[in-house]
């Protein structure tokens, strides 16, 4: 939670079960561009990869979005109705330093045309863009999880509040 004033541009909220972690990625994915990069943070089984594959439904991506734990990076293609952006879905868990990060050319995805949604972002804090939506996932009970969406650019302020409308009216 934060320690100093609070951003209004900032939304907590709670999500009640994994169901419903993934239809609040679904109505995020909806919302997304070519470029846009997501930070998401977390313990394991705090439901990143879950809303994750929210967002790959929203974005129309064929088949099942699973967690490139081992692979580090899975590229998926969106539907017509996103322009069939490239979606990046990856893992920085097993990402120790700095260099290695960059081995993965990480940089390049952030900065190109795809749309990158990164776990364990806080992995590797100095690789990481300028503009950006952090989405951090922790446990409130066994089933219950806070949300928080911190934006970072422009950008990013409008789609948290096109999420606000979409999500909660």
């Amino acid at each position: 939670m934060p320690t100093g004033p609070l951003d209004p541009h900032v939304l907590d909220f709670v999500s009640h079960s994994a169901a419903q972690t993934r239809r609040l990625g679904l109505r995020l994915g909806r919302l997304l561009q070519a470029g846009d990069v997501l930070l998401f943070v977390g313990e394991f089984g705090s439901g990143k990869t879950t809303f994750i594959q929210g967002i790959g439904e929203g974005l129309g991506v064929p088949g099942q979005v699973t967690s490139p734990s081992f692979t580090l990076i899975w590229e998926h293609r969106a539907d017509e109705e996103h322009g069939q952006a490239l979606f990046y879905h990856m893992d920085l868990y097993r990402i120790a330093t700095f260099e290695e990060a960059l081995g993965l050319a990480l940089e390049d995805y952030m900065a190109g045309e795809g749309i990158c949604a990164l776990e364990w972002a806080d992995r590797v804090p100095e690789i990481m863009p300028e503009r950006y939506l952090r989405i951090e996932l922790s446990f409130l009970s066994e089933t219950k999880r806070v949300v928080r969406m911190e934006p970072a650019g422009p950008r990013y302020v409008q789609l948290v509040e096109d999420f606000k409308r979409s999500a909660f009216g």
